[in-house]
């Protein structure tokens, strides 16, 4: 299992003397090694617990997110102990683990979610019924041709277009800070930065490796978005 790593202590003083750190750190080490992880990144923040902005977990969330790996943390609490903000955690398509616990993350957050889940249930629920009352009352639902008229009018194949240009657009958009690192480390040229992006486990749109003509085309993205 690929893995990013992330670790949090509440003052400047801990970071400086390792204070907090090690523990956490002897905690996700103990994890990884039972479970063969393979360990892409390691970040380390010094914020309080009560603030949800900190730009080193959302580099390991974006990171992780890049990569597919999965998030490892010590503790629970060492995330978050605010509710909203697990859930957009939830959201957000990163998982991950406590490694103390490892199954406390989802069985939180799940209990956590009950009552979006719940609210959302509750709109399909009247939006279900709202439709068999117009269908009652003799409204035609839906396009009456079906799919065909749409493969007749040639849509078919530019959804498909669509969905891929949409892919790519996400993915130079996710990328678009990556791109800035390598930039910084004098990595400037197509091949430099294809080759950080594989250095960092950075798959393409498709899945595959990144070469100097897959990093003009995501350049060719970036202007706009970044």
């Amino acid at each position: 299992m690929k893995v990013v790593t992330y670790y949090r202590v509440s003052t400047a003083a801990q970071g400086r003397s390792g204070l907090g750190l090690e523990a956490q750190r002897a905690t996700v080490e103990a994890f990884c090694a039972s479970r063969s992880c393979e360990v892409l990144a390691e970040f380390m923040e010094v914020e309080s617990g009560k603030r949800a902005h900190r730009p080193e977990l959302e580099k390991a969330l974006h990171r992780a997110k890049v990569t597919g790996a999965t998030l490892v943390i010590a503790k629970l609490d060492r995330l978050s102990r605010n509710a909203a903000f697990l859930l957009t955690l939830r959201d957000s398509g990163v998982d991950f683990i406590a490694a103390d616990m490892p199954d406390a993350c989802r069985l939180t957050v799940g209990i956590l979610a009950m009552v979006a889940e719940q609210e959302r249930e509750a709109i399909a629920d009247r939006t279900r019924k709202a439709l068999a009352a117009a269908k009652a009352r003799g409204t035609r639902l839906g396009n009456p041709n079906g799919a065909a008229a749409i493969r007749r009018a040639g849509k078919g194949n530019a959804a498909s277009v669509a969905v891929q240009k949409a892919a790519a657009d996400q993915l130079a958009s996710n990328l678009g800070s990556t791109i800035e690192d390598l930039r910084a480390e004098g990595r400037t040229s197509l091949p430099a930065i294809a080759a950080g992006l594989n250095e960092r486990h950075i798959r393409t749109a498709r899945g595959g490796r990144w070469h100097p003509s897959s990093v003009r085309n995501l350049l060719a993205r970036l202007p706009a978005m970044v």
